[in-house]
């Protein structure tokens, strides 16, 4: 199936089978390999990626269904010697170990950080409107989609805590 796709700012064609998830597309059609496959079953957020500005799980979605739609990778966040504040901030605070959930916990912490900004709350939010303090537990709850199997949490909610400029000194 032909699907025209906005990759990081870049026109790509792709014609592959209609049953080809997008993860499969980006990894083994396009070679985009920051995007990680880890369980395959939409449980561990090592394929997060950003579609139209909300972070999916790339396991769990054909390429087909985002003709047109744009679609921000790992790859499109930073590059080596220009890296995003989140990149940096991981970097900074030791936020991985192993690496391998490293491009999903970013993908997911850059759309979290975009939809607090929106003023989308938490179940653990205050209240359902109004501003939102990042907190340790604020945090945790919003990236409790994205696993990390070497237990890196609190340095990955430092990571982001500095990324949002609400840091501990």
């Amino acid at each position: 199936m032909k699907t025209s796709l906005k990759i990081n700012g870049k026109a790509h064609d792709l014609d592959a089978d209609s049953r080809t998830t997008l993860l499969d597309a980006l990894r083994n059609h396009l070679d985009l390999t920051g995007t990680k496959k880890g369980c395959d079953h939409g449980q561990c957020g090592a394929c997060t990626v950003i579609v139209n500005g909300r972070r999916i799980n790339s396991c769990l979605t054909l390429a087909c269904m985002h003709d047109g739609d744009k679609i921000t990778t790992i790859e499109g966040l930073g590059q080596p010697g220009n890296l995003s504040d989140l990149q940096a901030a991981f970097v900074a605070h030791d936020g991985f170990q192993c690496g391998y959930c490293t491009p999903g916990q970013i993908c997911s912490a850059t759309a979290m950080l975009e939809e607090v900004k929106d003023g989308w709350p938490s179940h653990v939010s205050q209240s359902l409107i109004g501003d939102y303090e990042l907190t340790p537990e604020e945090i945790s709850e919003r990236m409790s989609g994205n696993l990390c199997r070497c237990a890196a949490y609190p340095n990955i909610v430092e990571a982001i805590r500095d990324a949002a400029g609400k840091a501990d000194t």
